[in-house]
């Protein structure tokens, strides 16, 4: 829902110029209404916008350009409270706090009661008014009291404090820039950028771990000084004194339950996942659910049906994808559900190629099958699509997992690696699997990017030398068994990759995807179990299983794992049109010199597996991105 923006201009006031251009960058996560606030940092006034619902033009002025020291910008897509009180930015009854919040909070109603309790009165049936009440009475506090996704700006100008909070495990995104002149915060990289402090360079750094994990790790993005929010923590920034500090507010439970039986296990997480699935159906507007036809989506969609008689679901076709479909419309007909399969040819992918590649805002290194999900969702007319994102996290559902226990024995022979001379394919091979030292580089190896040798042959020496290829700083915990796996899936592989491009995917067509994997109790009730019940090394996510039983069809339960996603080595191996739009892509990145282009065309002539498609892929997508960010900007 939504996507915010703003800035605080230190030393002069600026030009509101910048917030409406900040704000019309991201137009396509708000179509419903728009609006502003600006202050000179003791006072504050509310304005509407072009795009401003016909009764908020008649409430507020529509912004011309002015000069402000702050300014917040928001987009709204209308899903809980559709009328004009659940407009924003919001301000509290003093109007001294002003907040700007994207996304929902699933638990809301439960603190309302709270609140009202305590003496608070509402104007609305929003979720925001209940965020500015909790700041009220508990301030920063209340970020640990939320269940669900946010990306929250709150401006407090009696306390002189401005907070960027972002969720838990980061569902919703939140970026930001900050020099000696500006603080300058947006839901999407592309707003940041159209700032007038701002002129785009590239962060090698983040190139560079982009590369190596298919995703750029946060807090860094692969622009210079533009940082994501880390997941559950929150930016607190003084107006006064320009300091800042980072606080975190949740973390993963240190209590174990010890004596948990697997039929515990089973009822209880079978328990909290009909709860979040029911929490998660609440909304104003029409919610379908997205099912890819494995055991995540499908018991998602069996779970569903009680609460929402009427849920119907749809599949996203690709070539190769029968046995996802099939498995779809079995579960469809077992639960007696509408089903729609939206088949998207290799020319409808072709079409619309650079523009979605150029939408992400770093290199990529796949197609994303969920923005074709997201615009067919909107076509039907949904708003809201519950997803089964989040379970092979959470569950051990990735195949990586499976090979840890041979790692952990392997790493014992990690000094072989000091014996090999040769440089031939092989050797290299051998050589990579030697040189992973510690889990950080056993989770890296396991998202196949590119690996450290063939990043370091790729780059121009120059800039090779400038990057910090020691990611010391990038370790979590590292303990020696699945926990510490388990961390960097839930902190890294979920929160900078899939989910941080389920965002991107869905609000390009205004539609908000919702994961009733990831609420608050189910993340600690299961992170908390023993590891025996979570993970067994031999069969991807052994408890969902035991849940899904009951729920799904037993041919969904039999398929093998298999990411949903698009044929991509298949595609650049058959279709003419692409092996085109590559080499075309290449041939220009060769000419920047940032790669060595003798490199790239060996990587090109010599594509024997997926992986190596992988490579080619990460080169065109960084040629994309740096088309659109750097010489279009």
């Amino acid at each position: 829902m939504c996507g915010i923006c703003g800035y605080y201009s230190f030393k002069n006031e600026i030009s509101s110029e910048n917030i409406l251009e900040m704000n019309n960058a991201i137009n396509h996560r708000g179509p419903d209404d728009e609006g502003f606030w600006i202050s000179d940092g003791f006072h504050g006034q509310s304005f509407s916008g072009n795009d401003s619902t016909q009764k908020i033009k008649e409430i507020f002025p529509v912004l011309n350009e002015t000069n402000s020291k702050i300014a917040l910008g928001f987009r709204r897509l209308s899903i809980v409270d559709l009328s004009e009180k659940g407009h924003q930015p919001m301000l509290s009854d003093d109007e001294k706090i002003t907040i700007t919040f994207n996304g929902e909070i699933y638990n809301f109603k439960k603190i309302r009661k709270e609140l009202e309790g305590l003496g608070y009165q509402f104007k609305s049936n929003s979720d925001t008014e209940v965020i500015l009440k909790s700041y009220e009475e508990w301030g920063t506090e209340m970020f640990a009291r939320f269940d669900g996704m946010f990306a929250i700006a709150l401006i407090d100008l009696d306390k002189k404090k401005l907070i960027l909070a972002r969720d838990r495990v980061g569902l919703k995104p939140l970026f930001y820039f900050k020099n000696e002149n500006v603080l300058v915060w947006a839901s999407e990289i592309k707003s940041i950028l159209k700032n007038e402090y701002i002129k785009p360079e590239i962060n090698w750094n983040g190139v560079y771990t982009n590369f190596l994990f298919q995703t750029t790790l946060a807090p860094e993005t692969c622009f210079q000084n533009i940082f994501s929010l880390e997941p559950a923590s929150f930016l607190l920034f003084d107006l006064n004194d320009l300091t800042s500090s980072k606080h975190f507010y949740w973390n993963f439970p240190n209590e174990k339950l010890e004596n948990v039986t697997e039929e515990e296990a089973v009822a209880k997480v079978d328990q909290l996942l009909s709860e979040s699935v029911k929490e998660q159906l609440f909304a104003d507007v029409p919610v379908t659910s997205m099912m890819s036809g494995g055991i995540d989506s499908t018991l998602i969609t069996a779970k569903a049906k009680p609460f929402k008689n009427d849920i119907n679901a749809f599949t996203i076709s690709y070539q190769f994808s029968e046995s996802e479909v099939k498995n779809a419309s079995l579960m469809a007909e077992k639960i007696n559900i509408q089903h729609d399969v939206k088949k998207v040819s290799d020319e409808e992918v072709l079409n619309q190629l650079k523009e979605n590649i150029q939408h992400f805002e770093e290199p990529y290194s796949s197609l994303e099958v969920l923005m074709n999900a997201a615009e067919f969702a909107k076509k039907e007319g949904f708003k809201v699509v519950l997803s089964g994102n989040g379970a092979d996290e959470l569950f051990a559902g990735y195949s990586h997992s499976l090979k840890l226990n041979k790692w952990l024995s392997m790493k014992n022979f990690n000094f072989i690696r000091h014996f090999i001379f040769t440089n031939n394919g092989f050797s290299r091979k051998v050589k990579n699997y030697f040189s992973q030292d510690n889990m950080l580089d056993f989770f890296r190896q396991s998202q196949v990017g590119m690996k450290p040798f063939e990043a370091k042959n790729i780059f121009s020496k120059d800039i090779f030398n400038s990057i910090q290829t020691n990611l010391k700083d990038k370790k979590l915990s590292e303990t020696k068994d699945y926990e510490g796996l388990f961390e960097y899936d839930m902190k890294y592989s979920l929160s900078s990759h899939h989910v941080f491009r389920d965002d991107l995917s869905a609000m390009k067509f205004g539609v908000e995807f919702r994961y009733p994997y990831l609420s608050n109790e189910l993340i600690d009730y299961v992170s908390a179990l023993p590891e025996k019940l979570r993970y067994n090394g031999i069969q991807n996510k052994p408890l969902l299983r035991k849940v899904a039983e009951k729920y799904v069809h037993p041919e969904v339960l039999k398929m093998p794992k298999r990411g949903f996603s698009f044929p991509l080595a298949h595609f650049i191996k058959t279709e003419p049109k692409i092996r085109e739009f590559i080499l075309e892509n290449l041939n220009s990145l060769k000419k920047r010199d940032f790669f060595k282009s003798e490199v790239i065309d060996e990587w090109w002539n010599n594509q024997k597996n997926e992986y190596d498609c992988v490579k080619i892929w990460q080169l065109v997508t960084f040629e994309l991105w740096y088309q659109k960010y750097f010489e279009n900007h």
